[in-house]
């Protein structure tokens, strides 16, 4: 295959990311496959074997075609193929071969969405990954989609995303509890102090309380979720550190408790412990993975003051009715049930898919998980 048209896939490939696909290195690999047995001249093969390969949801084909449209122009007097070759829009420089995410042979390790590609160097002694960091123009970083961060920046998402979990874990509830510093008058307890004295000389005060909530984490680590689960999971371990009472669970093909494995200065050492998980962009069975969780945690861990959030993007290959089942069960013991979903982050996302379809009469919040911004704007939602 030519370099021409090497480039042009990975160009096409990125636009795609750009509107929201979540088009991953294996796939981007197996569109230049399929190109090298498509006829090039026909531009509704071209169209056809790029869809089936790129493609993995029906609510994808709006954002697909506008792309393909965009990119693949037609001219009369130039195959389509060929006209995204000698000019491709838009325009952007052949891949660095040095970078993560790079395609560099066909066939090979999906380098730029595997965890492994993102763990560097362990931090100094005297680092310290969960300060939190001053207001800069790292601002600019929270409406950025998590699909289109390179490693470079995973440092700043770190740190942004540490000072988005202590916003949550610092967030009070409405009621207030009586207390001895300076702070809102509670009438009823100073009338009670003072009813055998004629007149109001003693004041009692009352401040509003933390909660205590506890927060039940279950991310999606499937294949679909390649590109986002990377930065989900640093959300994680900053909740794991800041919160008091949180457990943390990953699934794909099966469930796996990683609390212990979040609990560290080092967010990279946590990265490094995490690859030991076997069932990384695997395939996507929800329901069971929830079934195991309710036979083997769900006593133990869910109240009325329980949170449970499930992050996936709802791609499941098992039984709906099993998914709606488990979820119905979380739902009855648990005090609040949110599923975060990274794709609902996309304008021209639709919820279709079977078991995302089972899931949403079911949750009490269905909200974006896409970058940092819709992760922060869970504070106002985490109270039971």
């Amino acid at each position: 295959m030519s370099r021409d048209l090497l480039t042009s896939t990975l160009s096409f490939c990125r636009l795609l990311r750009q509107h929201g696909m979540p088009v991953t290195v294996v796939e981007a690999t197996d569109a230049v496959r399929a190109l090298e047995h498509l006829d090039l001249s026909d531009r509704d093969e071209v169209y056809l074997g790029l869809r089936a390969v790129l493609m993995a949801r029906i609510e994808e084909q709006p954002a697909f075609d506008r792309c393909f449209e965009a990119f693949w122009k037609r001219q009369s007097e130039t195959p389509p193929i060929m006209e995204g070759l000698l000019s491709p829009t838009p325009p952007s420089p052949p891949e660095d071969q040095s970078q993560p995410g790079a395609l560099k042979v066909a066939g090979q390790k999906r380098e730029g969405v595997a965890l492994e590609a993102w763990v560097g160097e362990d931090e100094g002694p005297e680092s310290e990954p969960l300060r939190v960091p001053g207001m800069s123009d790292r601002e600019s970083l929270m409406e950025q989609d998590f699909s289109s961060f390179p490693a470079d920046q995973l440092d700043e998402v770190a740190r942004l995303t540490v000072e988005i979990a202590r916003r949550l874990a610092a967030h009070r509830s409405r009621r207030r509890r009586p207390t001895r510093r300076r702070g809102m008058i509670d009438l009823r307890r100073t009338v009670r102090a003072n009813l055998m004295r004629g007149e109001l000389i003693e004041l009692r005060q009352k401040e509003r309380k933390r909660r205590k909530v506890r927060l039940v984490l279950l991310c999606d680590i499937s294949g679909s979720m390649d590109l986002y689960s990377r930065f989900l999971l640093l959300f994680l371990y900053a909740l794991q550190n800041v919160f008091g009472r949180v457990e943390t669970f990953t699934f794909s093909t099966r469930l796996t408790r990683i609390s212990p494995y979040l609990m560290g200065r080092s967010y990279r050492q946590v990265l490094r412990r995490l690859t030991d998980l076997k069932d990384w962009s695997g395939g996507t069975r929800i329901g069971e993975c929830l079934a195991d969780f309710n036979r083997e945690w769900g006593a133990r861990l869910l109240d009325r003051h329980t949170i449970v959030l499930v992050i996936s993007d709802g791609w499941d290959t098992g039984d709906p009715e099993l998914l709606a089942g488990e979820l119905l069960k979380i739902k009855r013991r648990a005090g609040r049930l949110f599923w975060l979903n990274p794709l609902l982050g996309n304008p021209a996302y639709q919820p279709l898919t079977r078991g995302m379809a089972a899931a949403l009469p079911l949750l009490d919040r269905f909200a974006p998980a896409h970058n940092l911004e819709s992760l922060r704007n869970l504070a106002t939602h985490l109270r039971v």
